[in-house]
Parts: C-alpha cells; structure tokens; sequence
C-alpha cells in the first residue's frame, strides 16, 4: 500500500502480480452539493422481481434454502443495494464487467451468488455466444432476462451437479457473510471450468483508513466495520478472506494468478471526477442500504443491543458525509486460469 495514514489497514500483501491504484488527489472544493443527495432512482427498483420467495423476520425477507442461515435479506431494499453496487463496482473497474482475460466468444459462464440478476444480466448482452447461468439461494431475479441466460436455485457450498470441464468462466463478487469454505469453492470451480477456463472473485474489504490522516481515531463508521468483522468471525465467515484469495487459488491450482486491489471513498472526496461518482455511490450505498448487513445478525450473533446500534448507525451516517475525511476501503479482485494442459484434477492441492 501507499504511504498509510490512519486507520486499520490490512497487512502488506504486495507482490509482482498485484495491482494498486496509486493516491487519489482529494478536491478542495465542495460545491458540488448534488453529490450529497440521495442516488436511489427508479432504476434501483425497476429490475426487482414481483414474486420473492423465503422467510419472513422482524420485517425482511430471507432465503430459506442452503445448510447455512442466511443473514442478508432477500427483499427489495437488499435487491435494490445489489444494482446500486452493481453500478459501482463496474465504474471502479473502469466500465468493465470484469478482469480476467476470458476469450471472447466464451460458451458457457456461471454466475455464483447471482443476487438481484443485474450481473448475469450484463455479461449475457455482452457475450450473445454464451450459455449464462445465475445462482442463488433464492428466485429472486426477474424474468424478462436475455434469451441465453437462466437462474437457478442452488447452495454453492453443497456439492455442483453441473458437469465438470464444462465452464469458460465462473464470477463471484461481493459474497457478504456467505461462503464459508473459500478454497472448497475454489476447488469446485477448477474442476468445473474447461481448461484454459477463469475464475474470478471480487470482493470489498472495509478496512476504513485514509492516506493523509484525515480519518480521525474512534470513527463510527470504522467501529461499524469491526462489528461486521466480529459478526463474521462468530460463524465462520472472516471478512478478512479476501487477502487469502490469491494464495487459495495458487494452491487450488489456477495459473496466472492476478490481484488486483482498488481504492473505495467513502464519499466524493476525490478530485478526479469518476473517483467522485464512485464515492458519491458508496456514501449513498453506506447511508441508505449498509443496514441491510446487520438487519438479522447483531442481535442474533453478537447478542447487541438494538438502540446501541442505533446510535452507532446514526453517527456513522453523519460522519461517512465529511468530505474533509479523506478515508476509502479496498476492493479486492482476483483471478486464475486452469491450465490448458490439464484435463481434469480430482485431487487439487488443498
């Protein structure tokens, strides 16, 4: 990382294929109030499904199916924050979909973890050649989809029944509180993709700091971030697996193995004017749907007390509109290739 300023950082995982961005230049001026309005738009809802399937509690919806209890809801507003990350995700990456080098008439692309659809969605308009498949623990999705895409209600961490060697590309982003097992799920993926065939898993680690010490020491929103490391840790769901990502795939066995690490702001602190919509998307994606991680597990996991959290989340969404707080998170993607040597691998490295 660049010169570290204050907050938490994660610990250095430099290497000769991994790629960071470089200090982001914050503007001085602050005029441009339209960036602290509310970004919720119809868009946000025009691709949630009418039919939403699961459990009812305490007012959210969520999956029943899976061998693990669901902590993220499944209804509308956690729909909605999928697009609005969706939106996000694909400006930080520059207006792509994703990075690892797939060929460019791929013929068959899963999608794990699909959420609201918008992925599978996208990358089925852009590769008409491909058969796409979107995953969940529930049907969710819409149904006025591209001809060559289709949804499926399945558990990921359960055994695949799809066939093996049959995948140009698997994708996995932004998998909150889910996937216990990372490296069975990079296992499944190297027998499953066709040699010569990608895997790609991306993912946000809050690690709030700042690279010239605006972030002051005791900010709420940094607290909010180690609640939600603290609620992963009690179920076995570290939100610190992103930075073993790149030594799981290595020994699952992928070839040319990239890391690519990528600066979040918390709000449009940024001069340069794509790293301010960004921001302006995560300020809106904090204040308006971060609730939505915490809506059944921090009473349920960590036994916390509701007005508490209240107030730490009424604080947090004062503090995360500071533009004088030039503070950011990391974006972790990585992503590896089955050799095209190989034909099958039914004992990968573990």
């Amino acid at each position: 990382m660049e010169a570290s300023g204050s907050g938490t950082g994660p610990p250095s995982t430099a290497a000769e294929s991994t790629e960071r961005t470089s200090l982001i230049e914050p503007d001085d001026s602050i005029s441009d109030e339209g960036y602290a309005e509310s970004t919720t738009t119809s868009y946000m809802t025009s691709i949630a499904s009418d039919i939403r399937h699961g459990i009812e509690e305490d007012g959210r919806r969520y999956a029943a199916y899976g061998q693990h209890k669901q902590w993220i809801p499944i209804d509308d507003p956690e729909l909605d924050r999928n697009d609005f990350q969706h939106c996000k995700f694909t400006l930080l990456m520059g207006n792509r979909l994703h990075l690892a080098p797939i060929k460019p008439d791929p013929h068959r692309i899963l999608d794990i973890g699909t959420g609201s659809g918008i992925w599978a969605i996208d990358i089925a308009e852009k590769y008409p050649s491909a058969s796409v498949i979107g995953v969940d623990t529930a049907a969710v999705q819409p149904t006025m989809v591209p001809p060559n895409l289709q949804f499926e209600i399945e558990d990921v961490e359960s055994e695949w029944l799809w066939g093996k060697d049959s995948f140009d590309f698997i994708y996995a982003r932004e998998l909150i509180l889910s996937i216990r097992d990372w490296p069975k799920l990079m296992r499944q993926s190297y027998e499953h993709l066709k040699p010569g065939g990608h895997l790609e898993i991306s993912g946000s680690l809050p690690y709030f700091q700042s690279d010239d010490g605006s972030l002051p020491a005791g900010s709420a929103y940094a607290e909010l971030a180690q609640v939600f490391f603290d609620m992963g840790d009690r179920i076995g769901v570290s939100g610190h697996d992103p930075l073993k990502w790149k030594e799981q795939f290595l020994e699952a066995g992928f070839t040319d193995v990239k890391q690519t690490v990528l600066k979040i702001p918390t709000n449009p602190w940024p001069k340069d004017r794509r790293m301010k919509q960004i921001g302006a998307l995560e300020m809106s994606h904090f204040r308006d749907g971060i609730s939505n991680i915490f809506a059944r597990g921090y009473t349920q996991i960590l036994g916390g007390d509701p007005n508490y959290f209240e107030v730490l989340m009424a604080r947090a969404r004062n503090e995360v509109t500071d533009r004088k707080r030039h503070s950011y998170l990391l974006f972790y993607a990585v992503h590896g290739k089955r050799p095209e040597a190989e034909t099958s691998r039914s004992q990968p490295t573990s």
